[in-house]
């Protein structure tokens, strides 16, 4: 048997960078929460380097924000990047879904079917980290069909940017709502009608954009 690979100082940075994102995203680490890489280098098990470029790297994703000799702190969930984000997030799936819908046959929608029965149990049982898994294979389907490397990237590039937000809606009232429209744009996908899956697709994100505005009031009522 051949000795295990030790375990390199990139894995180190990337590890570093998985679990403080998470911790980012499902809320572990509050918007505004100070981020001290000792502090941090100690709780993960680390030193500081793997951590600080972990931190660099959470910075260009917009999940981090950082001042030079003031501070660095989880970034607002409701932030200008972010609603960039959900704008770009958008125009792609409603392309995606245009370009896709020739290709999408009865399994392909038969798997969208299956994923929107998995979020629909997930949201009514508050599991969000799973209604977010179903709702990402859902969506999944006609961007892997459209065929387009340039525009998956891009989704991979900008979407976990949008995970704080997603649970945030997701843990609410709202959530119940995506359900109806993932069944109105699989139907319209059936249907072959490009028009209306697409006009589906841009309501689904905008009502995430919604989500944005929401807490953007409450950020401004509770601030002094």
């Amino acid at each position: 048997m051949s000795p295990l690979p030790k375990i390199t100082r990139p894995l180190l940075r990337d590890e570093a960078y998985d679990r403080i994102r998470q911790a980012i995203i499902d809320g572990t680490l509050a918007p505004g929460t100070p981020l001290r890489d000792a502090d941090l280098a100690e709780e993960l098990g680390l030193s500081r380097a793997p951590v600080r470029q972990a931190l660099l790297r959470l910075t260009g994703d917009g999940l981090v924000e950082s001042k030079p000799q003031s501070y660095t702190r989880v970034a607002a969930i409701a932030s200008d990047e972010v609603r960039d984000a959900v704008q770009l997030v958008r125009a792609l799936h409603e392309f995606a879904v245009r370009q896709a819908l020739p290709r999408l046959g009865t399994e392909q929608v038969a798997a969208m079917r299956a994923a929107n029965e998995r979020f629909a149990a997930a949201v009514g049982s508050g599991a969000v980290a799973a209604a977010i898994a179903a709702d990402d294979e859902l969506h999944d389907v006609p961007v892997r069909a459209c065929g387009n490397h340039a525009v998956a990237a891009t989704l991979d590039r900008y979407t976990p940017v949008l995970r704080r937000l997603e649970y945030a809606r997701f843990s609410s009232l709202p959530a119940h709502r995506s359900v109806k429209r993932h069944t109105e744009l699989i139907d319209a996908v059936e249907a072959g009608d490009a028009e209306s899956a697409a006009a589906v697709t841009s309501k689904i994100w905008s009502d995430l954009e919604a989500t944005l505005d929401t807490l953007a009031t409450a950020d401004t009522l509770e601030t002094p």
